[in-house]
């Protein structure tokens, strides 16, 4: 939950950072301030929705203004971070009925790609490795904003979001209504200039 690490993001939304700049430059997402996100949203049933997140992740991403092929994002998920404020139904789905995060432990997004749509968004493609499966993925994503903090850092801000099936990653919703057979993804999350 996910990959997508992310869901990853997301995240990829780095190669937004204006033209302006003269070269590359890596930023550590901010983690420790906790400033940022990747959750989730889930059909339960046709009736309601489960809303989640993976609560530890790390990740990095840079742009190159003059490459925006070079551009990239990775993340990585612990999978048993996944919180959806209820501990028997986070151990069900943490199962091996489910995402076997025993087996699984980790999911990954990295980048391989950057289009742009319009001012500061586009869609980011990249591999998203979840559950024992990689599939390519794209997540439209979106620059927040971007500028110097109150403690000396220069920071950027990024969101995105795609859906997931769920098969495409070997986790079987066959016994599920229709609706449960996708999921939303959400990252959102603060780079800290290197």
């Amino acid at each position: 939950m996910f990959k997508k690490t992310a869901f990853a993001s997301a995240i990829a939304a780095v190669a937004l950072v204006p033209l302006s700049q003269a070269q590359a430059d890596d930023y550590q997402i901010d983690i420790e301030g906790q400033h940022a996100f990747i959750q989730f949203k889930i059909n339960h049933l046709g009736y309601s929705y489960i809303l989640g997140s993976f609560e530890e992740f790390d990740g990095q991403f840079s742009y190159d203004p003059e490459d925006l092929d070079a551009s990239s994002v990775e993340l990585e998920v612990q999978v048993s971070s996944l919180n959806s404020n209820h501990a028997e139904r986070d151990r069900h789905i943490l199962s091996d009925d489910f995402l076997n995060a025993s087996e699984y432990p980790t999911a990954t997004f990295t980048s391989t790609g950057f289009e742009s749509t319009g001012d500061d968004e586009g869609v980011i493609t990249g591999d998203l490795t979840l559950h024992g499966e990689t599939q390519e993925i794209e997540m439209p994503v979106k620059l927040m904003g971007e500028g110097d903090d109150p403690w000396g850092n220069y920071r950027a801000g990024f969101e995105g979001s795609t859906t997931l099936t769920l098969s495409d990653y070997g986790i079987d919703m066959s016994d599920f209504p229709e609706a449960m057979h996708e999921l939303e993804l959400y990252v959102t999350f603060e780079g800290i200039r290197q």
